[in-house]
């Protein structure tokens, strides 16, 4: 059996065969002519018009063409005119042998057009606007959707692979990915995973990333909501978006769900010890609490969520059964800030003389974002001098304007000031050289930079630290004081340079009186709330807990750790004034002085090379 042609209907056809019939229209039917009232009487009498249609508010008059014999074919001509008051127009065309029609005008159609058609673009622009308000813009058809981005594990391109570092973190993880894609080793033995789980860090070591690596190695949809998007100025719209996430959420199942900035949304209720302020905020986390407890994990759906101030949570967000694990993503040591240089490196055009694990060792405390900023920095440096190839230099003063800031060129220092700061930084580096926990000095420079920084002396460590001694502290403070202490013995006065410096000091020798129970007259006890563990704790409602007798004795304390320390610095730097002009003579000259050049004019052996380094800059007020 022949295959049946398939035919094919193109409304071009359509348009084709109305045009025709329009052309065709125009050319066969009358043509109108208005013209008026005079004219058409005029018409009238010329014997023109042969039939006049008369209705409500017109005349028509139609010239007819007659053939051969005298009779009629069809109008070549109509001729309409406004119809006027005249009571005489019914004889004079009598008189002029016109056939006269009379016509009801049905205005039925003008009627319904005058209602129907004001109805159907007002109509039509309510449903354009609730088109609009339904595509996901702020609409009020919108206020109660929930405002995660939904990305698919295809459109993520991030893997552990892409995260270097934190294995430790990483383990933690990999039985949430485990889980994701064989649900039934778990189920068989009735196992169930946590139903949350909290990436606690400080800011910019990766969470967010860490979150989005699960996604990618357990190969399922990535919901990506903020804290701050749930809470709105409507009361109730913050509960209704946590019931449509989770709706949503359950059914992409398997999918994870991941709520970045956690203590914008999870902050523990009645914090602030203000009341009427937080409603709508604690009635979203109460529907999150809710939906958490009703949630069940196997179905498989994870909640991540990530904060770097784990403090201010809600205790009943933490208990088991909601967010039960909590995984550290801490800043990386060594060994990660390599690695991570690495990953970021990738695309960059690098000299061979670049080392790397020189450059993590510059960098302690450095975060995966503040790495990658660094190798970014370095790069437009070497774009700005026009090189092929970023080489160490660049990654030096890409180092120095982060931690430092940016290099003050057009900031001129007169002689006595750049005298002052260079005896200022010699009195820090100094102290520093001749101290035996001090950390080793890696640079002294008076070139200002930043914001006020007129100058710096930058340290490197010996070794990871995570402990410190008393004898540590009090050194540390010593080379704090050193730059006062140089002023004040050369100069014999002092200026407002060492604000920086006397506010560190001070806050460590606080910190050994209050929090570290290193003080004999106020015993093994602590007298202040700490702040946070990644970010500083404010809360301007915290009670004082001590009394007024106690925080003199605290202020006393540690004013004299802080006149004993100045005390011993001043005794040394008295023994090493020699050294002092030296050093401060060599930065008069070159502005900046690397460690092997201090070592050399002090006479002091190189410390060992340190395995990690910790920048502590000291900046001029």
């Amino acid at each position: 059996m022949a295959q049946q042609k398939k035919i094919s209907f193109s409304t071009s056809y359509l348009f084709v065969a109305l045009a025709t019939i329009l052309l065709f229209q125009y050319w066969l039917s009358p043509k109108v002519n208005n013209v008026s009232y005079s004219q058409f009487k005029n018409l009238v009498q010329e014997f023109k018009i042969t039939s006049v249609v008369i209705s409500t508010n017109q005349l028509k008059g139609f010239e007819t063409r007659q053939d051969e014999k005298q009779e009629p074919l069809f109008p070549e001509m109509i001729y309409r005119t406004p119809r006027v008051d005249d009571r005489k127009l019914v004889e004079f065309l009598e008189e002029n042998n016109v056939d006269i029609i009379a016509e009801n005008e049905n205005t039925f159609l003008k009627t319904l057009l005058s209602w129907v058609i004001p109805a159907v673009v007002f109509v039509g622009i309510w449903m354009f606007a609730m088109k609009k308000m339904g595509q996901g813009g702020p609409g009020m058809m919108t206020l109660g959707k929930h405002k995660a981005k939904i990305v698919a594990q295809t459109d993520l391109g991030v893997d552990f692979s892409s995260v270097a570092g934190q294995d430790e973190a990483k383990r933690e993880l990999e039985e949430v990915i485990e889980f994701l894609k064989t649900p039934e080793k778990f189920t068989r033995l009735g196992a169930k995973i946590p139903k949350g789980i909290l990436l606690v860090g400080p800011p910019g070591t990766g969470k967010t990333l860490m979150a989005k690596a699960v996604a990618g190695e357990s190969g399922v949809p990535f919901f990506s909501i903020s804290g701050s998007d749930f809470v709105e100025m409507f009361v109730g719209l913050g509960a209704a978006r946590v019931r449509d996430l989770f709706d949503q959420a359950g059914k992409t199942a398997p999918c994870i769900v991941f709520i970045d900035e956690l203590d914008a949304l999870g902050k523990a209720r009645g914090i602030g010890g203000m009341s009427g302020g937080h409603d709508e905020r604690e009635q979203t986390l109460n529907q999150l609490l809710t939906e958490m407890d009703g949630f069940e994990t196997n179905r498989g759906v994870i909640i991540l969520a990530a904060t770097n101030r784990p403090e201010i949570l809600d205790p009943a967000l933490l208990r088991p059964g909601r967010f039960d694990r909590q995984i550290l993503v801490d800043r990386p040591d060594l060994k990660d800030r390599v690695a991570i240089l690495k990953v970021h490196a990738k695309g960059v055009s690098m000299a061979d003389s670049v080392d790397l694990e020189v450059i993590a060792r510059r960098t302690p405390g450095f975060t995966g974002a503040d790495l990658a900023n660094l190798v970014n920095e370095a790069t437009l440096m070497a774009v700005r001098k026009s090189k092929d190839l970023v080489d160490t230099e660049d990654f030096e003063q890409a180092i120095d304007r982060i931690i430092a800031g940016l290099e003050k060129k057009n900031r001129i220092l007169n002689e006595r000031e750049k005298k002052t700061v260079a005896y200022h930084e010699s009195g820090h580096a100094l102290v520093a050289a001749f101290t035996a926990t001090a950390e080793k000095v890696h640079k002294i420079t008076i070139v200002p930079r930043g914001i006020g920084s007129l100058g710096f002396t930058m340290q490197l460590p010996t070794e990871d630290r995570f402990l410190m001694s008393k004898t540590e502290l009090l050194e540390k403070i010593d080379v704090l004081l050193g730059g006062r202490a140089a002023e004040e013995q050369t100069f014999g006065e002092i200026t407002t340079g060492a604000q920086n410096d006397l506010q560190k000091a001070t806050t460590i020798a606080r910190s050994m009186v209050t929090l570290y129970g290193m003080n004999e007259k106020l015993g093994h006890a602590t007298y202040n709330e700490p702040g946070g563990q990644f970010m500083p704790q404010q809360n301007f409602f915290q009670q004082k807990e001590i009394s007024d007798e106690t925080a003199k004795l605290i202020d006393d304390e540690v004013r004299i750790i802080l006149e004993e320390r100045m005390t011993t610095v001043k005794n040394l730097l008295a023994t090493k004034t020699d050294l002092l002009e030296k050093v401060a003579t060599a930065l008069l000259e070159k502005e900046t002085l690397e460690s092997e050049e201090f070592m050399e004019l002090v006479g002091v052996t190189p410390k060992e090379a340190p395995p990690d380094a910790k920048v502590a800059e000291e900046k001029e007020a």
